[in-house]
């Protein structure tokens, strides 16, 4: 692990905009999806997490999401979060990009979030288009297996993207914007699989900008980066902040 390296990346090309994926919540306990034992190795994500599954069988997708819910309501943010949060607030990150739905990146204190594929903040009336916040949709999933809109009885549906279902446009937009101008793109826990979003670097090093990888196991950039680190980010970037913070130290 080099973090002195990584330190010095980010504090002398700004602005940095990370990008994080499964990986960086891994360590509060959340599964990832595609690594062999991850989440996609036991369930078909076309049967319980794409869009024509949910059209065709919606308590069937509640009966999968109801569980991951819970946990994802239980876990706590953990030391790659709180880093990243500590960083930005030292003006040293402009904007985290992430791929996850659990609000852990909130949770430890980021503003700057650009959440591409939504997440379980609220849920959504397919019916009457209403909206529920996350606590809502807790307590209706803890006497029924799919919640029930309150203003007229469809179920409702998370507000994360499902497989077969388009990015929001302004968000999406929104990380292209950022990775364009960004000096140093940070990959945090993403082995850059899934498109649009495994796009964005190519929008930095096309920019003229850098990149960095924190990541377990290889990816497609791996080669193009200035760095690429494999332990594991609450080790690498708790050391970076700790670095970079004077609070931290």
């Amino acid at each position: 692990m080099d973090a002195s390296a990584l330190a010095r990346l980010i504090r002398t090309h700004q602005p940095c905009v990370v990008l994080t994926g499964a990986g960086v919540s891994t360590e509060s306990g959340i599964p990832d999806f595609r690594s062999p034992t991850g989440l996609w190795a036991e369930f078909d994500p076309l049967e319980y997490a794409s869009l024509p599954a949910f059209r065709a069988d919606p308590a069937k997708v509640w009966r999968f999401y109801k569980p991951r819910i819970a946990m994802l309501t239980e876990a706590e943010p953990n030391t790659a979060h709180r880093a990243l949060a500590a960083l930005e607030q030292a003006g040293l990150v402009e904007a985290v990009v992430t791929q996850n739905i659990d609000l852990l990146h909130e949770r430890a204190g980021s503003r700057k979030l650009v959440e591409v594929h939504g997440s379980i903040r609220t849920a959504s009336c397919p019916a009457c288009g209403a909206s529920h916040p996350r606590h809502e949709v807790v307590a209706l999933l803890e006497v029924a297996d799919a919640p029930a809109c309150k203003q007229c009885g469809a179920i409702l549906k998370p507000d994360v993207v499902f497989f077969g279902e388009l990015l929001p446009g302004e968000v999406i937009d929104r990380a292209f914007e950022l990775a364009r101008r960004a000096r140093l793109l940070l990959v945090v826990g993403s082995a850059l699989e899934v498109y649009p979003v495994a796009a964005l670097p190519e929008q930095t090093l096309a920019g003229g900008g850098r990149l960095a990888i924190v990541n377990k196991g290889p990816t497609p950039y791996d080669g193009r980066a200035d760095l690429k680190l494999e332990g594991n980010a609450g080790e690498v970037l708790g050391a970076v902040a700790a670095e970079l913070v004077p609070s931290l130290r």
